[in-house]
């Protein structure tokens, strides 16, 4: 569910689904070195077309088969430096805040659910204009094992792995 506060405000997204993760800021074809992002995915056809209409650029994932639809999606900025984003991985029994340095490990992470705030960027460029993504708040519920609860308070934070024999 997407929930905007005015014509270009703050953007709500529960039970958002993301793609494309690159916390880390890895360089690959797609990303340039340093670059955070990731991709949220937008259901609902009406709000795509507001959010167009208000200047965010929501792109079209071109559906594979003839029985899919196309998908549509907005690109998330990542920025540490000006604004960073406040970003909980909450788990059964923990509330963990993610840093700069922590956040990378949301790339591989087994998510069970999303809520985020994005915060919108309008920008103008020779003459175009825009809104930009840029991630505020983010809560990330982690999908755990069966053994994570059996193994929580175990004191294993703690642990150098320098002090580790293998």
């Amino acid at each position: 569910m997407i929930n905007t506060n005015n014509k270009i405000g703050c953007l709500n997204i529960e039970d958002a689904h993301i793609m494309f993760r690159n916390f880390s800021g890895k360089e690959s074809k797609y990303n340039t070195k340093g670059n955070r992002n990731f991709c949220v995915l937008i259901d609902d056809v009406k709000y795509v077309k507001k959010l167009r209409k208000d200047g965010w650029n929501v792109r079209t994932l071109a559906a594979r088969d003839d029985d899919d639809e196309d998908r549509y999606y907005l690109q998330v900025a990542l920025n540490f430096k000006y604004m960073a984003p406040k970003v909980l991985m909450i788990t059964r029994h923990k509330k963990t805040s993610l840093t700069e340095e922590t956040i990378d490990s949301l790339d591989y992470a087994d998510i069970a659910h999303i809520d985020m705030v994005l915060r919108p960027y309008q920008w103008s460029v020779n003459g175009n204009t825009g809104v930009k993504a840029y991630l505020k708040a983010m809560y990330v519920t982690i999908e755990e094992d069966d053994f994570a609860e059996k193994y929580e308070g175990e004191g294993y934070d703690d642990v150098n792995e320098d002090d580790i024999p293998f």
